[in-house]
């Protein structure tokens, strides 16, 4: 049964059906607007645009109208409905690092990067960002495209969201790139139960369920991937691995795989399954 959002505020006149807390007024136009600008930059590159809700939320309605117990968490269900936190939150908080611990060149740009109004630091920037990862897995999902393997999945959500910004709103890119950067630079591997794309395959629900850390890393390394992409191929690999995704229905061995990606949408994506383990 779909969810009603009734009691909620709504917001017309954009592409997504948008929805909010009371006071999230700002917030709710402003990613409105961004969501508007994402499905329209798509639907002319890849001629397909999904359908999707918006609800930005009080940490009172997030217990409400969603299943996921961790307030601050980007997330699109199986309502089509994609949910962003409208506070500032213990679960970002808990990603911003302690500066002085942080080698100067991180502790520099972290500071630049995401300290608020209010002179504070904040993950909301990066955190925000990813409302575009979600909503591409909504791309991937709705027009059925076979993702091959779950590592796949995220890392097309991720290049799709990294195209979008590089291309449309650059000024944001630091806010996308920094945290990733700083995470996998000082990130000890040693400390991580799982770090291949082999263990991610096999553990992908155990990971995000019971070890966030560890599967943030995975998220950090595949955010860095997508950039390294994206300045290699540009707009050419999302348009390509999109054709192909949804062209090739039969599920490929590792081999046929990564010789798929690399000669039909671009060796810089062959190259991360190619050199994950050896990458740093």
């Amino acid at each position: 049964m779909a969810q009603s959002y009734e009691k909620l505020n709504a917001l017309k006149g954009h592409h997504a059906q948008v929805y909010f807390s009371s006071g999230a007024e700002i917030k709710a136009k402003r990613m409105a607007v961004q969501l508007d600008g994402v499905i329209s930059f798509f639907q002319k590159h890849l001629g397909f645009s999904p359908t999707v809700k918006l609800a930005i939320l009080s940490p009172a309605d997030w217990q409400v109208y969603t299943r996921n117990a961790v307030y601050g968490m980007p997330h699109f269900d199986d309502n089509q409905t994609l949910f962003v936190a409208a506070d500032n939150n213990d679960f970002w908080r808990s990603f911003v690092p302690p500066t002085d611990k942080l080698p100067a060149e991180f502790s520099r740009l972290i500071v630049e990067t995401y300290t608020n109004k209010s002179g504070e630091l904040s993950m909301e920037p990066f955190f925000d960002l990813l409302a575009i990862h979600e909503l591409g897995h909504a791309y991937h999902f709705q027009d059925s495209l076979v993702m091959q393997r779950k590592w796949m999945g995220e890392l097309f959500a991720n290049i799709l969201l990294h195209t979008y910004v590089a291309e449309v709103e650059p000024q944001l890119l630091p806010a996308l790139t920094v945290f990733p950067r700083m995470v996998v630079s000082t990130t000890d591997r040693s400390g991580l139960k799982y770090t291949t794309l082999e263990q991610l395959e096999t553990n992908y629900n155990e990971l995000g369920q019971k070890y966030p850390v560890n599967y943030g890393w995975y998220q950090c390394r595949w955010h860095m991937a997508a950039g390294s992409i994206y300045d290699a191929a540009g707009l050419t690999a999302i348009k390509n691995l999109w054709s192909v995704l949804k062209s090739q229905r039969a599920i490929l061995n590792d081999d046929l795989f990564v010789k798929m990606l690399d000669t039909r949408v671009h060796p810089s994506v062959a190259s991360v399954p190619l050199k994950w383990n050896g990458a740093e």
